[in-house]
Formats: C-alpha cells, sequence, structure tokens
C-alpha cells in the first residue's frame, strides 16, 4: 500500500532524496515514518511526521536528514544530506494511527511499503 523510490548508490557526503506514496490512503490521515534496516541490525526509527504536521528524528540522522510532504501530491519525502557509509541500508516507508510513546517503535505502524536500497560506498 505505500510505494518507496529514490534509493540508489552514492559517495559520502552525497545527498538522495526518497519519496512514499499510499497507493490508496491520503496521508493527510496518517502518521507517517522512515524507518531503515542495515544487514545484521534490528530496524531502526529514522523520522517522522505526524498528522498534525510535528517532526521528529532519529539521533543518527537529526540535523542531516528532512522530512517533508508535498500535500497536491499526496508523497512524503526523505531529504538524505551528507551521507555516510553508516547510512546504508534498505529504508522503509510506514504509516498509520500511531500513539506518540511509540513513534520509534516499527510495531506500532499498521502499512509499510517494500523498501528502497540506499548504499553510501566510496
Amino acid at each position: 500500500q505505500l510505494v518507496e523510490s529514490g534509493g540508489g548508490t552514492v559517495r559520502p557526503g552525497d545527498s538522495l532524496r526518497l519519496s512514499c506514496a499510499p497507493s490508496e490512503r491520503p496521508f493527510y490521515r496518517e502518521d507517517v515514518a522512515w524507518f531503515r534496516e542495515a544487514p545484521g541490525k534490528e530496524r531502526e526509527f529514522v523520522a517522522q511526521r505526524r498528522r498534525d504536521g510535528h517532526l521528529y528524528y532519529g539521533d543518527a540522522v537529526k540535523g542531516r536528514f528532512t522530512m517533508s510532504r508535498d500535500s497536491p501530491k499526496n508523497t512524503m519525502y526523505l531529504q538524505m544530506n551528507n551521507l555516510t557509509p553508516e547510512d546504508t541500508a534498505v529504508y522503509y516507508c510506514a504509516a498509520g494511527t500511531v500513539i506518540l510513546s511509540r513513534t520509534r517503535d516499527a510495531t506500532g505502524y499498521a502499512y509499510w511499503g517494500r523498501g528502497t536500497l540506499v548504499t553510501v560506498s566510496q
């Protein structure tokens, strides 16, 4: 029900913008988040935009990543700047009605995309 795009292979210091669009539900009704999963690691919270517009970021990406919404296009974006090899992961878009205390908990989201791979390498 969610479709991510924009992944690819970049060099350290480069930027990428990921997109997430729902196939059915309009985003204004949902809390939408990005998670990532690196090989051999647990799924990690990256960012969330709540229905009321508040934004939350994981400590590892704060100051480098920015989440935004294009309402007419019903699309969420994750702008990623100053990428490092530690950012290499599959990035997933997730949505649902999420209580604030579970913002960083992947199990709190009802809808997921299949992910898009981001590789940061020399």
